[in-house]
């Protein structure tokens, strides 16, 4: 090998080296910023989530669901029960007479045979909210089958019915609202509200007649369950004026009349109740 090609082999391995020397420094560089790069990366912030929609508001706030599983029965065992009614007072809710009886279905008052629970402020059995107590006092009214009764624990934030105390004219229109069956069949209290719109067609002692002002379906008329409903007037679906409370009807959701038990006649007996 010549002196001259002896220099250019050297030459050529010098550059050589250099190059994988530098590949591996400039490998490692390249390394060493990327991890200075992702020590610098920071996960993007996430947008805040939006709050969750507020529930609709309750309309006719002041209706009541009445449920009980232990209603005694003759040769022994329980069944279950429910009736309808409406807000009055803070303590008080009215309903029907028949909903508290003995277990001969006499009417009777003072702390119930059974538990009785009263649901106050939904329109479905899911919503959130609403007051839940127990009846711990019947009153029975002395002129029509009608009864108010005390609960465990005031109600608070649901402004109750005020009470008619004059005399309903006929052709008075009246809404409805309660809680029993949607079934003409299956006797069960609904999961929702019912509504409907009645006319008052006959003005008794104690007693009013109503028919209603569309056609009949159990969801806008009284079926099993219903006893003790409210007939009222509402100009804002939150308030309103109590005429009378339901007693009996045709099945549902046959046509007929149905038969109300008038507060007006016993408004002073009410308010007695209420401020004993």
């Amino acid at each position: 090998m010549t002196k001259s090609s002896w220099k250019r082999r050297f030459a050529w391995h010098c550059t050589l080296a250099v190059a994988v020397i530098a590949g591996a420094m400039g490998g490692f560089a390249y390394v060493a910023a990327r991890q200075g790069e992702a020590a610098d990366i920071k996960p993007p912030a996430r947008a805040s989530e939006p709050a969750p929609p507020a529930p609709p508001p309750v309309t006719l706030p002041f209706n009541a669901k009445l449920t009980s599983q232990d209603i005694p029965v003759k040769g022994g065992g329980v069944r279950g029960g429910g009736c309808s009614g409406a807000l009055i007072a803070p303590e008080w809710v009215i309903s029907a007479g028949h909903c508290f009886h003995d277990i001969d279905d006499v009417r009777v008052g003072g702390r119930p045979r059974y538990h009785m629970t009263v649901t106050i402020g939904k329109n479905r059995d899911g919503d959130p909210g609403g007051v839940t107590a127990e009846v711990v006092d019947v009153r029975q009214s002395p002129l029509n089958d009608l009864a108010v009764v005390r609960l465990s624990a005031p109600v608070t934030g649901i402004t109750p019915l005020t009470l008619v105390d004059a005399k309903p004219a006929a052709g008075q229109r009246l809404e409805f609202a309660g809680w029993g069956s949607t079934s003409a069949t299956v006797v069960a209290p609904a999961t929702h509200l019912k509504r409907g719109e009645f006319t008052i067609s006959k003005i008794n002692a104690s007693t009013l007649e109503a028919v209603p002002v569309v056609a009949r379906t159990v969801e806008n008329s009284p079926c099993h369950d219903d006893s003790g409903a409210p007939y009222f007037v509402s100009s804002d679906g939150v308030t309103g004026q109590l005429f009378a409370i339901e007693d009996y009807g045709p099945e549902c959701p046959q046509p007929g009349t149905e038969v109300l038990a008038r507060v007006d006649v016993v408004a002073g007996w009410i308010h007695q109740q209420l401020g004993s």
